[in-house]
């Protein structure tokens, strides 16, 4: 059986974290958005800078998939004030599952998702919600699948394109 590790991302792997962030970002969206929009978005939302941030709060938390020696996936977390919305304490947000292609349908998502409940269940957040394109139908399904339930909507902005996000929430048992 092949053997997946979860680890947890510092600052030090900033490097493999922009790699992964940029090449995953593009293989699930590049077909529905244009190539200006997404050159925007992978210099922006995945710049050092950015990155560099993100890793340095307290309130957010990165997980690489690794399929030793090579990282196949990443999660991302927030919590309280950090969360994108909601920024409630009792909430934590699913900011980002991604996994490369090559690895859909290998439970690498799973995994991740499963990192993300345990590390809910331990700051005894009483409920996980995320935000997923609504033109994403094989993440929606995923979500549906754990538990979750959709709730509300937001926009999105990829480069200059507003998109809608369905938000989906999954109540936690005590």
């Amino acid at each position: 059986m092949t053997e997946f590790r979860i680890d947890k991302i510092t600052l030090d792997d900033i490097d493999q974290l922009q790699k992964i962030g940029r090449q995953t970002f593009y293989e699930t969206f590049s077909t529905g958005n244009t190539e200006e929009n997404m050159a925007k978005y992978l210099e922006e939302g995945f710049s050092t800078e950015k990155l560099t941030t993100e890793l340095n709060d307290k309130n957010a938390a990165f997980y690489f998939a690794i399929l030793h020696p090579n990282v196949i996936g990443y999660l991302k977390l927030n919590f309280g004030q950090s969360q994108t919305e909601l920024q409630d304490d009792k909430g934590l947000e699913i900011e980002r599952i991604y996994v490369l292609k090559d690895f859909h349908g290998k439970s690498v998502g799973q995994l991740l998702y499963n990192k993300a409940i345990e590390v809910a269940k331990q700051k005894k957040s009483d409920y996980v919600w995320l935000g997923v394109w609504e033109e994403n139908p094989g993440a929606i399904n995923f979500y549906k699948k754990n538990g979750f339930i959709e709730f509300d909507k937001h926009i999105f902005k990829l480069g200059e394109d507003k998109q809608t996000d369905i938000m989906m929430k999954l109540k936690l048992k005590n």
